[in-house]
């Protein structure tokens, strides 16, 4: 097993994603309680990146980029960051912030080494900390 990378080297971070929050939690320690990030909702419409209500052309609407900001600065001492995330191309929160680290935060795109689709809302915490070692757990060995 890898040995853990909580000391000056940074802790290893799992990012949960969804258009609605980002949980951050540090993979390596038991019991750990997530950092939640909510994007800022000016409209109330139940914290969503972007809404309906939005809409007027047609046209997806950009997403908020001080939610992105605000993963990337608790990503920042990472030794190493996994994403897990639901959905695939452009309606992936997770794709969304792979794209904003590497393009704004290189330093920090550098750490992330996997993204991973999952159902998250079917999983326990438990079971997403449990994926995120073994991942972490293999990654490591090779």
């Amino acid at each position: 097993m890898a040995e853990s990378q909580t000391g000056p080297a940074g802790p290893h971070l799992l990012v949960v994603l969804d258009h609605r929050e980002a949980r951050v939690y540090q993979a390596e320690v038991r019991g750990t309680v997530p950092e939640r990030i909510t994007p800022f909702d000016p409209h109330g419409y139940g914290r969503h990146l972007h809404s309906a209500h939005e809409w007027t052309d047609g046209k997806r609407p950009p997403e908020r980029k001080s939610f992105y900001e605000s993963i990337a600065k608790t990503l920042h001492g990472a030794a190493q960051v996994l994403l897990f995330g639901s959905g695939t191309g452009r309606s992936s929160a997770m794709e969304h912030l792979r794209a904003e680290l590497t393009s704004h935060h290189a330093d920090i795109a550098r750490t992330v080494i996997g993204s991973v689709v999952v159902d998250a809302h079917h999983m326990t915490e438990s079971e997403l900390l449990a994926k995120a070692r073994e991942f972490y757990t293999e990654f490591n060995r090779a």
